[in-house]
């Protein structure tokens, strides 16, 4: 694997720090900024909403940019918004700082993973997307749980400064290790650009990520309150068992594209299949000892994070390489669509029948992510043999 791939994974992994590091550090913004959590907490779904329509957009309005040139002004437009997030003076300037950055999110990735296929031979695409990714994993494993730590010792403002430190390094590997001259096929029309929006298989992709996805944080969402209050578990028993979901995404992430190299297809039903499995166990994990829990929530983490490489490598092969940048961006969206849709049905049903009931919820949603996933087969049953 070429190093300009672990350059696009530091990318990654500022962009993964960013968008998770509010959620440590809610209680303190809702003081600071005098709001109420759950007021604090819109800032999560404004940054997702953002996302979704940055993606697309902004992937349509630089598709004539050369593709290094292009990550490089994502990264500064980053930077910018981290430091406006840290001199934040309210709500509502927060609020434009998360947005802002949150546009730069699906278009580095969409972007970033067509470079990563195009950095590799065939047989090896879909690992160097999980590569990539490996960035957004490590953020979870390490930048997070750093940004909150920094927010507690030394307030929330000085942990988006911090973050804006670690997009101006990811800068400066970008521009150092990622290759001038990138082989990049001349842009379509607008016109022919947009008609991937009439391919059925782009949108059983995409239908796959936000269903499939969702019922991971229909669960992760809520772990902390089903550790403390079911399995009974402490304060520094949560924190180590979310390290360990952290630790199980990056194993996850690289073995769900080793094996999307050896058949997209194939892979996603194995990786859904035992997603659904073990989201179904949680029935039983969390009930029977802190130690059960821990291991349970470790392999959570490996099966959640083995189904990204093959939902990304199938969204961009339903639409061939003259859609590709414009596919890989709406399925960022996606993901972050499944992760609203996952926290929503969480939610609600833990208001209508308790906590333990969005095992259920869960596991339904992956499930449906699996039917998409056969009426897809249906439609080209040659892509069961497909590779990445």
């Amino acid at each position: 694997m070429p190093v300009s791939l672990l350059a696009l994974a530091a990318g990654a992994f500022g962009i993964g720090t960013t968008e998770f590091i509010i959620m440590g550090l809610l209680t303190q913004v809702s003081q600071d900024l005098g709001i109420s959590i759950p007021t604090a907490g819109t800032l999560i779904s404004g940054y997702a909403f953002g996302v979704a329509i940055g993606a697309p957009v902004l992937t349509l309005a630089t598709r004539h940019w050369p593709r290094k040139w292009l990550l490089l002004g994502l990264m500064l437009i980053f930077i910018a918004g981290n430091i406006t997030a840290a001199m934040a003076p309210s709500y509502g300037w927060l609020m434009g700082a998360r947005m802002l950055t949150s546009l730069t999110h699906g278009t580095f990735f969409g972007v970033g993973a067509v470079v990563a296929t195009g950095l590799v031979a065939k047989d090896k695409q879909a690992s160097a997307i999980a590569l990539m990714f490996s960035g957004l994993t490590l953020a979870t494993l390490l930048g997070v749980p750093a940004g909150t730590w920094i927010g507690q010792h030394f307030g929330w403002r000085m942990a988006f400064a911090a973050v804006a430190v670690i997009g101006v390094v990811a800068l400066g590997i970008l521009a150092a290790f990622v290759p001038s001259k990138l082989q990049q096929a001349a842009p379509a029309a607008l016109r022919d650009e947009l008609s991937i929006l009439a391919s059925t298989p782009l949108w059983l992709g995409l239908g796959m990520t936000v269903f499939g996805f969702g019922g991971v944080f229909a669960l992760y969402t809520y772990v902390e309150p089903l550790l403390s209050q079911i399995t009974q578990m402490g304060n520094t028993g949560v924190a180590l068992s979310l390290l360990l979901f952290g630790a199980g995404s990056a194993v996850g992430n690289i073995a769900g594209g080793k094996l999307a190299d050896r058949g997209v297809v194939r892979a996603l039903w194995i990786t859904l299949g035992a997603l659904v499995a073990v989201l179904l166990a949680g029935r039983w994990a969390f009930g029977i000892s802190a130690a059960v829990a821990m291991a349970y929530v470790t392999v959570l983490g490996v099966v959640a994070f083995a189904t990204v490489a093959p939902m990304q490598m199938r969204v961009m092969q339903g639409v061939g390489s003259q859609g590709a940048t414009l596919a890989s961006s709406l399925n960022i969206a996606a993901f972050n669509l499944g992760n609203a849709l996952g926290a929503w049905v969480g939610g609600s049903l833990i208001a209508g029948a308790g906590l333990l009931s969005i095992i259920w919820g869960a596991a339904a949603l992956s499930a449906i992510g699996l039917v998409l996933v056969a009426m897809g087969q249906r439609r080209s049953p040659a892509a069961a043999l497909q590779t990445a």
